[in-house]
């Protein structure tokens, strides 16, 4: 940045950024952001973990989507605009480390929202991070040309949302998650309206690789949350046999995970605004289910310790749901277009039949056996080769 570049208050002019810039790449804030969010995302397995192992799975998974949307809505907000508008400024900087205070008050209130169906603490962070939000659409619409009209439409959009959720406090217990879902649907139609009033710029490249960033930091609280479970029960149990070959199985499952998410090419999902929304949204449900993987795994140790209140079949469930969940997930948003017959056909096959894992008493064998089968297929054939492939810049969702 040059004297040139800088103007009042050294403050740089937020410009959109340019969709086909050569070597863009997550920068160090946007990593150290993503830190704040998987100190919320681990909150949140380890609650759903003692919410399930205690036989409440229905408010358990309840309070977890719901704390996850806020985590995930948030965060992917704040990357769709860091990729359009990002200019490293310091201004840009405290507003992002402000909503990085938000992420850690959200933190603090998941507890009582899952024990207590207490949700102030968690609204009031969330509403912290739209709010810096809507001061970032608002700065950028000052120099965003074209999108400028999109830029106000989403500066207005979010501040009304954020009024509703204040009011959302007040809703009675028994109406609440079905007036969160219809907000959630007002903060999901934002993107929607906007993006028809006028495009924002994104780096097709940048973006996919962020979501990929914030993939290999889940997997790997997931790993860390599943390890430190194991660890703790070697002292409780006689027979250390089950717990090992439980740890060596969840870190060949993890592996198998990084392994199928990495083989497509992503950027090719996000070539138009469909297919913006569908990867953005999509990846929802693989976020959630990596996050509730080590859940699982937490509630399959307390079941094999005697600590849990579901049978060990459910216990099982536990574990396999988000990895099927996980692996169908990246296969539609991502694998699906980019591979041959073979590839289309293991891969959705292999994480349905995971769910048969509680058929057999070795706990997660058969999950480990077709994890095993669909990487050793991927490694035994390429995505599909496309000329010209050089990205795209298409409307962004956030």
């Amino acid at each position: 940045m040059t004297a040139a570049d800088t103007g009042r208050y050294r403050l740089t002019p937020m410009r959109p950024r340019d969709p086909g810039e050569p070597g863009r790449a997550a920068s160090s804030l946007e990593l150290f952001f993503d830190l704040t969010f998987v100190i919320a995302v681990a909150i949140a397995a380890e609650n759903l973990h003692h919410a399930v192992s205690a036989g409440h799975i229905a408010d358990g998974l309840t309070a977890y989507l719901m704390m996850f949307f806020a985590i995930w809505w948030a965060w992917m907000n704040f990357t769709w605009f860091a990729t359009s508008f990002d200019n490293d400024d310091w201004l840009y900087r405290v507003m992002t480390i402000l909503q990085m205070g938000g992420v850690l008050v959200l933190a603090a209130g998941i507890e009582p929202a899952f024990s207590d169906g207490e949700f102030l603490l968690t609204v009031l962070g969330y509403v912290l991070m739209r709010v810096v939000m809507i001061a970032q659409w608002l700065r950028a619409s000052r120099r965003a040309g074209p999108a400028r009209r999109s830029t106000i439409v989403y500066a207005c959009g979010i501040g009304v949302v954020q009024i509703l959720w204040l009011a959302w406090l007040a809703v009675p217990e028994s109406m609440a998650p079905v007036s969160f879902l219809v907000l959630a649907l007002a903060e999901l139609s934002i993107p929607v309206i906007a993006e028809t009033r006028g495009t924002t710029p994104w780096h097709p490249h940048h973006i996919t690789e962020r979501y990929s960033l914030f993939t290999i930091i889940l997997l790997g609280e997931s790993l860390l949350a599943s390890s430190t479970a194991i660890f703790e029960a070697l002292s409780d149990i006689e027979d250390l046999l089950p717990l090992i070959a439980l740890g060596v199985l969840c870190l060949i499952v993890t592996a198998s995970m990084w392994w199928i998410y990495f083989w497509p090419p992503h950027h090719r999902a996000i070539t138009a605004l469909r297919g913006s929304l569908m990867y953005g949204y999509g990846h929802y449900f693989i976020f959630a289910a990596a996050g509730a993987f080590s859940a699982g795994v937490g509630v399959e140790v307390d079941s094999q310790l005697g600590h849990s209140s579901l049978d060990p079949v459910l216990a099982t469930f536990t574990v396999s749901v988000p990895i099927a969940i996980f692996v169908l997930g990246v296969w539609l948003l991502a694998i699906r277009a980019n591979a041959d017959g073979v590839v289309n056909t293991v891969v959705p096959v292999c994480a349905v039949l995971v769910l048969l894992d509680p058929v057999i008493p070795i706990p997660t064998f058969l999950t480990t056996l077709f994890m095993i089968v669909i990487v050793i297929t991927l490694v035994l054939r390429t995505p599909k080769a496309v000329e010209g492939d050089t990205g795209s810049t298409a409307a962004a969702p956030g």
